[in-house]
C-alpha cells in the first residue's frame, strides 16, 4: 500500500492565475495543418492520435498537396496553451480532417467555445465540410489560410466569396509552423468570440 504524503505540494494542472478557460476546436481539411499549428502554440506536449497512411488511402486521401505526409490524424489532437496574462486557457482539440470522421467530428465539436478553420487556397473546398458541420451546431469561427510554399494567393474578397464567409467572420492567414503566426491566429478568434460579451456589457440596463 502507498501511503500519502500530505508534506507533497498539491498538484495543480493550470496557474492560479487562470479565472477563464475555453475549450477551441481546430478543423479543416486533410494535410491542411492541424496538427502542426497546436503543436506550434501548445504548452505542453500535444497528444496525438495518428496512424501511418497505408495504401489503403490512395484514391482516398489526396496527397497531391502534401506527398511528404506520412501519418494521419484518426481521432484527435490536444493542446493547451494560455492567453490574456496567464488569466484565460484554451484547450485546443484538432479535428481529422477526413470527411469519413464527422460523426467524431459532431462529439469533439460538442460544447465548444468556437473553431478555428484552417485551409489551404490550393483546395479551399477540402474545408466546406467543416464549415457546414460548425454552421449547422451554431459554433461560432474564424478562418485562418494556412500559407504553403507555392500555393496560390487570393484577394480577402475572392477568398471570402469562395468560402461563402459572412463579413463578420474574421479571416486571416498564418504559417501553422510558427507560433506567433499561430498565436495570432487563435488570438483573432478569442476577440471575435469575446466580442458580442464586451459588447452586450455596454448595452444600458432596463
Amino acid at each position: 500500500m502507498v501511503s500519502a504524503n500530505w508534506s507533497d505540494p498539491p498538484i495543480t494542472f493550470v496557474p492560479a492565475t487562470v479565472t477563464e478557460s475555453a475549450k477551441i476546436v481546430v478543423a479543416g481539411g486533410f494535410g491542411v495543418g492541424k496538427t502542426t499549428l497546436i503543436g506550434s502554440v501548445s504548452e505542453v506536449t500535444p497528444l496525438r492520435m495518428e496512424e501511418p497512411i497505408t495504401i489503403d488511402s490512395v484514391g482516398v486521401d489526396d496527397l497531391r498537396g502534401t506527398p511528404e505526409k506520412t501519418t494521419t490524424t484518426v481521432g484527435m489532437d490536444f493542446g493547451r496553451l494560455h492567453l490574456a496574462g496567464g488569466r484565460l486557457v484554451l484547450y485546443l482539440f484538432g479535428l481529422p480532417g477526413q470527411l469519413r470522421f464527422r460523426p467524431l467530428w459532431e462529439d469533439l465539436a460538442e460544447g465548444a467555445l468556437g473553431c478555428l478553420v484552417l485551409a489551404d487556397t490550393r483546395d479551399l473546398d477540402a474545408c466546406h465540410g467543416a464549415l457546414d458541420l460548425l454552421e449547422s451546431q451554431q459554433t461560432p469561427y474564424a478562418v485562418a489560410i494556412n500559407t504553403f510554399p507555392g500555393a496560390p494567393a487570393y484577394e480577402e474578397g475572392e477568398l471570402r466569396q469562395a468560402l461563402a464567409l459572412d463579413a463578420r467572420t474574421p479571416l486571416t492567414t498564418c504559417d501553422a509552423r510558427d507560433r506567433a503566426s499561430s498565436l495570432y491566429a487563435l488570438i483573432a478568434l478569442t476577440e471575435h468570440l469575446t466580442a458580442p460579451r464586451a459588447a452586450a456589457s455596454l448595452e444600458p440596463r432596463p
